[in-house]
């Protein structure tokens, strides 16, 4: 059975690195997120990590695990938001004390998506893949972004409804950003392969495909115990986006997760907007979608609002998820149950 995590009226945010933290000239950045934060009315920890970057990471691996192993376990800390993302999350993992995690929320995105599924996969215990800290310094927050709050507040049993964005942005533009640090520009516009309605339901597992392909093959990409252990007989409704991989780098990750088993039951793929997806020798990122359909037999969603091209909605990995997609727009309903 999957574990949610409960908020009090009063919560507290722990914000720890175990990928990157900020160096010394972005120190600005984080100190304005936490205090939006402040302002609604959260109280806020912030750990020695989040202070340092060098060499692709935050401090070594045993600090980074050490002090989210704290955060995890402290009464204090009711949700978990790092920074944001980074490169080497996958080191720190066979250093986390995953026997005595206290259910709580840890939300984040990018390589944070590596800690997020592992936890969820390893103790049934539901992670949010959303929003991280540092956008959340604007003045306030686009309506699908805002909706992290709403989401983590559902109670066990409860449901929440999220739709697609109206807009989104194209490109960053970090020294002009807006009042919700985003520059929302363009119509969203979620896809189907047939340009047909599609539905689909099941257990929501996923993230940035760059980094939790790495997890295939380890104690922490364990999917078919998940299944046995917390969800069986259910399909599995996969989330992913891609960072920064090509058509054939992504065609290849797919059918490792594929052969992998990690396919097996599946109920659909929801794939997030890209500014990577680059062609190689004519094979667009149509042609993977299209490959992908056919072969699984399963209907494969994209353009969603996920990962790197903002806005993006929150995704509970083990909740119940039921994603409708018709003229352009999506609703997605998640159940804690």
């Amino acid at each position: 059975m999957i574990r949610f995590p409960e908020l009090n009226e009063k919560n507290t945010i722990g914000v720890t690195a175990p990928s990157s933290g900020l160096p010394e000239d972005l120190h600005h950045l984080l100190k304005e997120a936490v205090t939006k934060i402040e302002e609604k009315g959260y109280e806020v920890i912030t750990g020695d990590t989040v202070w340092t970057q060098d060499k692709a990471k935050s401090s070594d691996a045993i600090k980074r695990a050490e002090e989210l192993d704290k955060m995890l376990a402290s009464d204090e800390i009711d949700i978990i938001i790092p920074p944001w993302g980074g490169e080497l999350l996958v080191e720190t993992l066979e250093h986390i004390d995953m026997n005595n995690i206290k259910p709580k929320w840890i939300l984040g995105y990018s390589d944070l998506s590596t800690l997020l599924l592992a936890v969820t996969l390893k103790t049934g215990i539901a992670t949010a893949h959303g929003t991280n800290l540092v956008d959340l310094r604007g003045e306030y927050s686009d309506e699908t972004t805002a909706m992290w709050e709403k989401v983590l507040n559902t109670k066990s049993g409860g449901s929440v409804i999220q739709n697609s964005s109206n807009k989104y942005q194209k490109e960053w533009d970090h020294n002009n950003p807006s009042e919700y640090v985003f520059n929302l520009t363009e119509p969203t516009e979620w896809q189907t392969v047939n340009n047909e309605p599609v539905q689909a339901s099941g257990r929501l597992l996923g993230g940035c495909i760059d980094v939790i392909r790495h997890l295939v093959g380890t104690p922490y990409g364990d999917v078919a115990d998940f299944r046995n252990k917390y969800i069986p007989d259910e399909p599995v409704l996969w989330y992913l986006e891609n960072f920064d991989l090509s058509t054939t780098e992504l065609r290849r990750s797919l059918v490792q997760m594929k052969l992998a088993g990690w396919f097996e039951n599946c109920s659909g793929i929801m794939f997030g907007r890209s500014a990577a997806n680059q062609t190689v020798d004519n094979y667009l990122i149509t042609d993977v979608y299209e490959e992908l359909e056919k072969e699984l037999n399963i209907p494969i969603i994209y353009d969603i609002d996920c990962g790197h091209v903002p806005p993006q909605m929150t995704f509970i990995n083990g909740a119940h998820g039921e994603v409708d997609v018709s003229n352009g727009k999506g609703k997605l309903r998640q159940t804690f149950k």
